[in-house]
């Protein structure tokens, strides 16, 4: 069971927050615990309560967290400067302490849960020239327990360098270029040799919406190497087309070729999901991915939705293994929702 609330106090330049969280199970929440995630939560009993705050001046702005739970403590804090109309500088500086435990927590990092990271964020936003925007982040992050398949504490840098150019309201398009650097265990040495992993990622989208279609192309390139080794690349073409009926129907269909050398250079192709989430699939070796949404607002008050999609891989036999094993080289997946609002 769980329980929580949340009160806040705003103004016209000040911020004030408190949000407190308590959960427990009728049975222990135990994970398997291995050596780098032995901080990680286990137990039966848990709470949560966290400040946040936030102050408006001139072209300034500061915004933050800090909270705490039955173990560690967390915060993060962002200053944000507006020098000139389309024009930002953001710094965030987060800390998530190696031992915090907090199951429901998001928040803004290089890891999927707010635990065992550290790290500074510099971004800037710019629009020079008409019909252009550029934006350049540098984030700088260190992990100071062991994470999986890295037995040491370690650090990392991600940077990224993204142009857009929109000549019309119906029609934009982008370049991506990221690249990271990381460490890992070399495999097969039991954590004695760790190297640093360098990995470049460049996409490329074209959006064009003429009245109620929308197509969107999407292309990228991904190359991954580790030092003294030989590198490996995968690259993906995505074309996706929605289209909204003058009565109330929606439908929306994508396709996806995808080719990788192997695990480390899988690609990512985000698709159209369920009301209120997101589905963003990796994908690795060589294959097809195709999917197809629909939804009818039947009235205000019912609406129904309904999403398949299949993959199909062609240089396998088999999909996963163990209790998730599939015999064949085809994964299907359908998904539905009915909302009712009263």
């Amino acid at each position: 069971q769980l329980a929580g609330g949340n009160i806040t106090y705003t103004d016209n330049h000040l911020k004030l927050g408190l949000t407190g969280i308590y959960y427990f199970f009728n049975h222990p929440f135990e994970p398997d615990l291995w050596e780098y995630s032995k901080y990680n939560m286990h137990g039966n009993r848990f709470y949560n309560a966290g400040l946040e705050y936030g102050y408006r001046w001139h072209r300034f702005s500061f915004q933050g967290e800090t909270a705490i739970g039955k173990k560690g403590f967390a915060t993060l804090n962002k200053i944000r400067y507006s020098p000139m109309q389309g024009a930002h500088l953001s710094l965030i500086y987060r800390y998530y302490a190696h031992d915090y435990w907090a199951m429901f927590a998001r928040s803004f990092g290089e890891s999927s849960s707010v635990q065992n990271e550290n790290g500074w964020y510099l971004a800037a936003e710019a629009s020079p020239l008409a019909h252009w925007k550029f934006f350049a982040s540098l984030d700088l992050f260190s992990f100071p327990w062991w994470k999986y398949r890295i037995s040491k504490p370690s650090q990392g840098v991600d940077g990224m360098f993204q142009s857009i150019y929109s000549p019309k309201r119906n029609l934009s398009m982008y370049v991506n270029y990221r690249y990271k650097r990381k460490e890992r265990d070399v495999a097969g040495t039991d954590g004695k040799v760790i190297l640093p992993t360098y990995q470049h990622r460049l996409r490329y989208r074209l959006t064009y919406s003429p009245d109620h279609l929308q197509l969107r192309t999407t292309v990228d390139y991904n190359h991954f190497h580790s030092r003294g080794q030989e590198g490996s690349q995968g690259y993906q073409f995505t074309q996706s087309c929605s289209y909204a009926f003058s009565f109330p129907i929606k439908i929306s269909v994508q396709g996806t070729y995808f080719h990788t050398d192997d695990y480390d250079s899988r690609i990512y192709a985000s698709e159209k999901g369920l009301l209120y989430t997101f589905y963003t699939p990796s994908f690795y070796g060589q294959g097809f991915r195709f999917s197809a949404c629909a939804r009818y607002d039947v009235n205000k008050v019912f609406m129904f939705l309904v999403k398949f999609g299949q993959t199909i891989y062609e240089d396998r036999e088999n999909i996963g293994s163990g209790n998730d094993l599939i015999q064949g080289n085809k994964k299907a997946d359908l998904q539905m929702q009915l909302r009712i609002k009263i």
